[in-house]
C-alpha cells in the first residue's frame, strides 16, 4: 500500500484532541503544505478542535505562514511552544486568551521528544532556574487561563532541578527533501536537520502517525542509506509539496550555501554603516577570547561576526546557531538560524545537549530590557507575547555572557563621529527598568553561578557585580546624568574604577580587535 496521500486527506487523520507536534525553523523543516490543509479543513468543518500544539522553535515568517495556520480559537486548546513571534496569528490567540499557552526553553522540548521517545519520565535540567519557567515563579504560563503546573521543580541528592514531564503525542509533521516509496526521508536541500528524527521517534513509539512533506518521492532502494535522516519504519504517511509550500527558510525558496552544496566567497561580504549598532557590536566583539566558540543571538549581535570579519580575526571565531549550524557565518534575520559555508549541522537536540553542557564560551545575546538585579527580559511586553526561544538555554550555560542592545527604544538617534558619541533625539521607550516584567534571564542565578555578565550599550557598559547592575564604562562625549542615570528606572550601583569607553570604537576605522584577541592568547601561552 502506498504512503503518498494529499494534504487534503492528510489532514483528516488528525483527530480532535489530539496532541499535534511539528518541526520547524523559520520555514526550514516545517510542513507549510500540511499547515494550510489544516486550516483550510478547520474553517470548513470545524474539525481538528481542541488540540495540544507542540514546536520547539519561531515557525513561521512572521506574517502568514507556519504556525499561523493553526491560529483559531477552538482549533487549538493548548499551545506548548518555544517562540510565538514569528506566527502572528498563533501570538494573537495567546494574546486573547483563547487558548492555555506554555512558553518552554526551546532546547527542553526539543530534547523532550527524545524521552517522549525512549519512554523516559522526561526531561531533568537546570534550564529555566530562576527564570519565568520555573514554578516558583510563573511555570512558563503565558496566559490567564492557563493554570495546570507542568513544570516541577524536584530534589535530587540534596541538589534542586526542574523537571520538564513526558506525555504521549498522536501526530508528528515533519519535513524533509526526498522520500522513498517506504518513507525513507532524506534532508539534502534543508540548511537545518531540526528535530525530525526525534519527533518522529516519539510519535511512533506513543502510537501515533507521522506524517512527512517532501519534494518529491523516489523508487524504493534508490537512496544512498546514509542519506536517511529519518527511517521509513517511523513514517506512515507522505505528502508531496507544491514547491511554494516548501521554502527553505522564513524568506528564502532555497540557497544552496545553506544546504552544505556550495561554498560562496565571504570577502564580499557588505561592511556596517559607523551608527550605534556598530558601536554596541565592537564593544561586544572587544570580549572575544582565542578560539572562541560563539553563539550569537538574533539583530545586533548578529554584527558581532561581521565585525569579526571587518577586523580580521574570524579564524579566531567557530560560529554556531542554535538551529545546530558548526563553523561558517550565520545568516541575518531574513534567514536567522542558517549560515553560510557551515562546517557541520548537527540535529536540533544534540546542539543543545553541547550548548546545556558548557559548550559555548561566548554567547552574545539582545537587550530589550533588564532591571536593577541584572534580569534580562525578551520573552513577553505587556500583553504581546514573544516567547524564549533558546535563549534561556544559551543565557544559562554559556561561559561568558554579553547582553548587546541600544539603551532606549523607539527612535533613538546619535551621530558618532571623531571618536565620541553625541545624542540627537533620545528613544522614547526606556529599557533599563526598576523590574522586567517577565524573567527570561536570572541575575540571581547567574549571581548563584559565578557567570561573568556584561551589558553593551552604545553609551555605557554595565556588568553584574554581586548580584547588582553596575556601570563600569561610558562613551566619550556622554554625561553620565543627563544621558545615562536620567534614563533609568533605577540607580544603578557605579564602580568606584567607572572609565572611558574605548575612544577608537568611535572611529570610522577601528582596526584594533586583532591586537585585542592576540594579548589574550599570550596571556593564555604564557599562563
Amino acid at each position: 500500500m502506498t504512503k503518498i496521500i494529499s494534504a487534503e486527506k492528510a489532514a483528516t487523520l488528525i483527530k480532535d484532541g489530539d496532541t499535534l507536534a511539528a518541526s520547524g525553523f523559520g520555514l526550514s523543516c516545517w510542513a507549510e503544505e500540511l499547515g494550510i490543509s489544516i486550516e483550510e479543513r478547520f474553517v470548513q468543518t470545524g474539525h481538528p478542535q481542541n488540540l495540544t500544539v507542540m514546536h520547539a522553535s519561531a515557525v513561521g515568517n512572521r506574517r502568514d505562514k507556519g504556525m499561523s495556520h493553526l491560529g483559531y480559537k477552538g482549533l487549538v486548546k493548548r499551545w506548548i511552544g518555544g517562540i510565538a513571534i514569528a506566527s502572528p496569528g498563533m501570538a494573537k490567540l495567546i494574546e486573547n486568551d483563547e487558548c492555555e499557552a506554555y512558553n518552554l526553553p526551546q532546547g527542553v522540548i526539543t530534547q523532550l521528544y527524545r524521552e517522549i521517545a525512549a519512554k523516559r519520565p522526561g526531561v531533568i535540567t537546570k534550564v529555566g532556574m530562576g527564570t519565568f519557567v520555573d514554578p516558583r515563579i510563573e511555570g512558563g504560563k503565558m496566559s490567564p487561563s492557563t493554570k495546570e503546573d507542568i513544570v516541577k521543580r524536584i530534589e535530587i541528592e540534596g541538589e534542586s532541578w526542574l523537571f520538564y514531564k513526558s506525555f504521549p503525542i498522536q501526530v508528528g509533521l515533519i519535513r524533509g527533501t526526498v522520500a522513498d516509496e517506504k518513507g525513507n526521508l532524506t534532508l539534502e536541500k534543508e540548511g537545518l536537520h531540526m528535530e525530525v528524527l526525534p519527533i518522529a521517534q516519539a510519535v511512533r513509539n506513543s502510537g501515533g502517525i507521522v506524517i512527512a512533506q517532501v519534494e518529491t518521492v523516489a523508487k524504493n532502494g534508490t537512496l544512498n542509506p546514509k542519506d536517511i535522516h529519518v527511517p521509513g519504519i517511523l513514517v506512515d504517511h507522505i505528502v508531496v509539496s507544491e514547491p511554494e509550500n516548501h521554502y527553505q527558510t522564513e524568506n528564502t525558496y532555497y540557497n544552496p550555501a545553506f544546504s552544505g552544496h556550495v561554498k560562496v566567497p565571504e570577502e564580499g561580504l557588505e561592511t556596517l554603516p559607523l551608527d550605534e549598532r556598530k558601536i554596541i557590536a565592537r564593544r561586544s566583539a572587544a570580549e572575544l577570547e582565542p578560539k572562541t566558540v560563539l553563539n550569537l543571538g538574533v539583530g545586533i549581535p548578529v554584527n558581532v561576526a561581521t565585525i569579526a570579519a571587518e577586523e580580521g580575526v574570524s579564524d579566531q571565531l567557530v560560529l554556531t546557531t542554535e538551529a545546530g549550524s558548526i563553523g561558517g557565518v550565520p545568516a541575518g534575520l531574513k534567514d536567522f538560524g542558517h549560515a553560510y559555508n557551515a562546517e557541520a549541522i548537527l540535529s536540533h537536540d544534540a546542539q543543545f545537549d553541547f550548548y546545556d553542557g558548557g559548550g559555548i564560551d561566548l554567547s552574545v545575546l539582545g537587550l530589550a530590557q533588564t532591571d536593577q538585579f541584572g534580569n534580562v527580559n525578551v520573552s513577553k511586553f505587556g500583553t504581546r507575547v514573544a516567547g524564549c526561544g533558546g535563549f534561556i538555554n544559551i543565557s544559562q550555560s554559556a561561559k561568558k555572557l554579553v547582553f548587546a542592545g541600544t539603551f532606549t527604544a523607539g527612535g533613538l538617534k546619535v551621530k558618532v563621529a571623531d571618536g565620541k558619541l553625541t545624542i540627537i533625539q533620545e528613544g522614547k521607550a526606556k529599557k533599563f527598568l526598576k523590574n522586567v516584567q517577565q524573567i527570561t534571564f536570572s541575575g540571581a542565578y547567574a549571581t548563584e553561578i559565578n557567570q561573568p555578565v556584561i551589558y553593551v550599550t552604545e553609551r555605557a557598559v554595565f556588568e553584574l557585580i554581586n548580584g547588582e547592575l553596575t556601570l563600569t564604562e561610558i562613551a566619550p562625549g556622554i554625561d553620565l546624568q543627563e544621558h545615562i542615570l536620567d534614563q533609568m528606572d533605577f540607580s544603578p550601583s557605579v564602580s568606584p574604577d567607572l572609565k572611558e569607553m574605548d575612544p577608537s570604537i568611535f572611529n570610522e576605522t577601528w582596526g584594533k580587535l586583532k591586537e585585542l584577541v592576540e594579548n589574550k592568547n599570550n596571556k593564555v601561552v604564557t599562563a
